[in-house]
């Protein structure tokens, strides 16, 4: 090999290793999780419109598991959770189906949206088992929050508390 194309070689290879740190190392940097927020049963009826059936604490729930994120099985235990909660609270298998359909269909963790798998974490985390650094925060945040909020009020119903 010339010495010309040593050199040349040895750019192309300083270059993408140079690439390759600057596009993972996001990927090895500690992430921090944002606090827990829930808006409800994300575009679903909090409650029934025609009797007193109220499953919004159900979705409170299930936010909580969805803003902490994992793997692929947790989300399915946190959507038969929320199905078996909402059956209970409104009496109403339909109901319980269409929200378990729903959840499955739309909070996958590809979606790029509020309510997606792991949303306290920054988009593209996926399916993952959280770290024990990871959990430990999850677990923090969830503590304080639930201390501000012992109830665990709906979005909805603050606003129809607040005079």
């Amino acid at each position: 090999m010339t010495a010309f194309r040593t050199r040349l070689l040895v750019r192309a290879l300083s270059c993408s290793f140079l690439l390759f740190l600057a596009l993972t190392y996001p990927c090895m940097a500690q992430e921090e999780m944002r606090p827990f927020s829930t808006d409800g049963c994300s575009h679903f009826p909090d409650r029934s419109k025609v009797d007193e059936s109220d499953w919004c604490e159900c979705c409170v729930q299930h936010d909580f598991a969805y803003w902490r994120g994992g793997n692929a099985e947790a989300r399915l235990r946190a959507d038969k959770a929320l199905s078996d909660c909402v059956q209970l609270a409104s009496g109403n298998k339909g109901l319980s189906n269409l929200m378990f359909a729903g959840v499955r269909a739309g909070g996958g963790p590809y979606f790029y949206t509020s309510y997606r798998w792991g949303y306290g974490w920054a988009f593209g985390k996926g399916y993952a088992d959280l770290t024990p650094e990871e959990t430990a925060q999850a677990d923090k945040l969830e503590r304080d929050y639930r201390a501000q909020h012992p109830k665990l009020m709906c979005p909805s119903s603050q606003a129809r508390s607040t005079p």
